[in-house]
């Protein structure tokens, strides 16, 4: 019989830390998705206070960006193209104006940017998509800008939130490759 010391009676098994972690996986995932609906509430809100209107070029429609989409006064959803909202480093709580042609083609323009913050954090894959993790907090990143930067996982990044934080998105502004 061989003797243990107290330390490895009280040390989790593997197999326990393995549940632990999915634990803590899970509930970080259903944290973010709290915090998600708690956000576009917000935006919502702020964009039910921009305007709409119609003129010869187009239909005309203030809004705000709530890290993927449009989002306007009657919160109609419209999509960004990534490679834009990546390319002009957009936001969430940007305001934008959207004319929809008569050709029905879309034309964004960024018209009030929100005060920012920078911040700096490591670039992490889930399943759900990229995320900067800024000192254990995490932000979702848009696709096209870790492809923009050919970024991989663990990549240090320098990345752009509202200056007061409320957001669960950011925008990538550069990367420090070591």
């Amino acid at each position: 019989m061989t003797k243990r010391n107290k330390k490895e009676d009280l040390l989790p098994s593997e197999e326990d830390l393995v549940k632990i972690k999915r634990l803590l996986d899970s509930a970080e995932n259903q944290i973010r998705r709290a915090k998600s609906l708690i956000f576009s509430t917000e935006i919502e809100e702020k964009a039910k206070e921009v305007l709409s209107e119609t003129s010869a070029a187009g239909n005309i429609i203030e809004g705000i960006f709530n890290g993927e989409n449009f989002v306007a006064p009657d919160s109609k959803k419209y999509l960004i193209p990534a490679n834009y909202a990546s390319k002009s480093k957009l936001v969430t709580g940007d305001m934008l104006k959207l004319t929809i042609m008569p050709d029905g083609s879309f034309i964004y323009k960024q018209i009030s940017p929100v005060e920012r913050k920078k911040v700096v954090g490591i670039l992490e894959e889930s399943d759900d998509g990229w995320r900067i993790n800024v000192d254990g907090e995490l932000y979702n990143i848009l696709t096209a800008s870790v492809t923009y930067f050919k970024a991989e996982p663990g990549d240090k990044m320098v990345a752009l939130i509202p200056k007061d934080g409320k957001s669960d998105w950011a925008a990538v502004e550069n990367i420090i490759k070591e």
